[in-house]
């Protein structure tokens, strides 16, 4: 493996506290392995993150060139163990942060291109303004699932936002245990790739609160693709449909790191807003990561 000489530079961002490591790699020459990921993703001996954003142009990647024309950039999204996932909606916002941050997209509308598709984006004005993600629409899988803790379980909503969710309504948020380790699901084959676990209470009309476990990254302050999940399970336990009704529904969802609001359109779409922040830039030693980088000019890229 040939190292790099120079440092590899990195960003570190949150959105509602989900935290990631950022790794700008437009040229998609960077090389980096499940364990590499694991390692920037470890909060004591890392840099710290429930995941990695490698920012990728679209036509550089082999899972999004065909996204080229639609999102000039691809969000090459990695959990914090190094495996990778479809989709992370806190994610997309601090993406569309840094691309702002870095002169590569001004406030207003950008396309990213994601495993799970296009995703349209609306930077608000300011550098500090909120972000809107165009989530896609849920897909609501037919079948009774359920979801343990210890010895308690609930039955749970089938949610699929581009990657799976189980929704379990509980009366206090600290049944949910430590979420540690997995929670688990009934039936198995409901989930064969694993499942994000979320647990939800009352807060008020159209207001709820909820913690999650993220496969790949155990409890997490927030999840975007969850709390939207989360927003669809309410609503159509609520009798609210907008495709039925005519009428686009919009909840609050809290989080340990912060709120979301989540609006689902007559058309299906769910839409979330919240905040994006970068709070640090620097350069990781590339003798410690031990990452490789193609050669610029290298014809094979």
């Amino acid at each position: 493996m040939t190292t790099a000489a120079q440092g590899l530079p990195f960003l570190k961002g949150h959105g509602t506290e989900n935290d990631f490591v950022i790794v700008p790699d437009p040229d998609g020459r960077i090389e980096l392995s499940p364990e590499d990921v694991a390692r920037l993703c470890d909060r004591r001996a890392g840099i710290g993150g429930d995941g990695m954003l490698r920012v990728v142009r679209s036509a550089a990647h082999p899972e999004a060139a065909a996204m080229a024309d639609e999102a000039e950039w691809f969000m090459d999204y990695r959990n914090g163990d190094g495996s990778i996932a479809e989709m992370c909606g806190n994610g997309v916002r601090v993406f569309a942060r840094y691309l702002q941050r870095a002169g590569l997209a001004e406030a207003g509308d950008l396309a990213v291109a994601t495993r799970a598709g296009v995703r349209r984006v609306h930077i608000a004005k300011g550098g500090d303004g909120d972000i809107t993600v165009d989530m896609g629409s849920a897909l609501l899988p037919q079948g009774d699932v359920t979801v343990g803790v210890g010895d308690r379980t609930w039955p749970a909503r089938n949610v699929n936002m581009g990657n799976p969710h189980a929704v379990a309504f509980v009366a206090d948020l600290a049944e949910a245990g430590d979420l540690l380790t997995a929670p688990a699901t009934v039936p198995a084959e409901a989930y064969p790739a694993g499942v994000n676990v979320e647990f939800v209470v009352e807060r008020g009309p159209r207001h709820v609160a909820m913690r999650v476990h993220e496969r790949g990254s155990g409890e997490t302050r927030s999840c975007g693709t969850g709390a939207c999940a989360v927003m669809v399970a309410a609503a159509r336990r609520d009798g609210a449909d907008p495709a039925v009704t005519g009428r686009p529904v919009t909840y609050t969802v809290d989080l340990p790191g912060g709120r979301v609001v989540i609006t689902e359109r007559v058309d299906g779409t769910v839409e979330m807003t919240g905040p994006a922040v970068i709070v640090a830039e620097g350069v990781i030693d590339p003798a410690w990561l031990g990452v490789s980088r193609t050669p610029a000019g290298d014809p094979s890229t």
